[in-house]
């Protein structure tokens, strides 16, 4: 695959970064996944926000976001690798540096765009898998979508990497956070339910915007703290992230539920393609921002 690297459009094995990076040395670095539809990035401007916000947190500075030109880059990478529609991460690490933690500001960050085919054909049902290792919290104020990714590859390990399987974390004091890439939804009744950011978990774009297509639909829904038994009483579950759009989940922790045949699963699955097809929405917030 051509990849973009700091201005440049290269060969994927031709990028490299110094041993010096504090993104290698220390994991100060965020990024961003999302995909295109007929070639366009959806939510593009909440994904930058959200990018912008964590640089932020972590003293790293970036030239400011201008849409057209990051489109520009989208653009270019789907024309260069044949591709009508793809997966991107979009990564911004610190840049060199002394060995040793530094205070000052980063002002010349190494940015990465990289390029993945997007997998064939709807996503399957998932099986959400009760993780014994808890959803840690945050190192910081809140999570960010940082190079801090033991917790999830420890998490993905329980799994045995089976694709249609999702891990769930739970907190230390056991109420439902999140996949190990994904936020949770799930139905009793008349209402939908997700756990809060209090709980550690990331702020999904895509949970936001699902958050945003119920209140659409008239649909009641409510963000707190829930335990594991809560989930399991569920009509209806599903999880989301900027890939995998919304997916249906069919068995919780040993109990079978409806899956992709669930009313409220078709219709958001209807809603959300429907945006993103159609662009109709290129930022939900001016100041909010998986």
């Amino acid at each position: 695959m051509i990849i973009y690297a700091n201005g440049r459009f290269i060969e994927e094995d031709e990028a490299a970064v110094s041993p010096f990076d504090h993104g290698f040395l220390y994991g100060l670095g965020v990024f961003e996944t999302f995909r295109t539809y007929n070639g366009h990035p959806f939510l593009l401007d909440d994904h930058f926000h959200r990018l912008s916000k964590g640089l932020s947190q972590l003293n790293i500075r970036l030239k400011p976001y201008i849409r057209t030109e990051t489109a520009a880059i989208i653009s270019e990478l789907l024309t260069r690798n044949g591709l009508k529609d793809a997966y991107f991460r979009w990564n911004v690490s610190a840049g060199s540096g002394p060995v040793g933690l530094q205070t000052d500001e980063y002002t010349n960050p190494n940015v990465f765009v990289f390029v993945k085919r997007l997998p064939e054909g709807p996503a399957a049902d998932k099986t959400l898998q009760v993780l014994a290792q808890p959803r840690n919290t945050p190192e910081g104020p809140e999570r960010l979508k940082s190079h801090h990714y033991l917790n999830s590859v420890l998490g993905k390990r329980e799994t045995a990497g089976q694709p249609d399987t999702e891990g769930l974390f739970l907190t230390a004091e056991g109420f439902v956070a999140e996949g190990v890439v994904s936020n949770v939804f799930w139905r009793k009744g008349e209402t939908v339910y997700t756990p809060s950011v209090d709980c550690g978990i990331l702020n999904g774009i895509t949970r936001q915007f699902v958050l945003s297509l119920l209140r659409e639909q008239g649909v009641r829904a409510e963000v707190g703290s829930y335990l594991l038994g809560d989930l399991r009483e569920a009509d209806e579950v599903f999880v989301t992230n900027s890939i995998q759009e919304i997916a249906a989940v069919s068995r919780v922790d040993g109990r079978t539920i409806p899956g992709r045949s669930g009313k409220l699963y078709q219709s958001l699955s209807r809603a959300y393609r429907q945006a993103a097809m159609e662009q109709t929405r290129w930022t939900m917030h001016t100041e909010q921002g998986r």
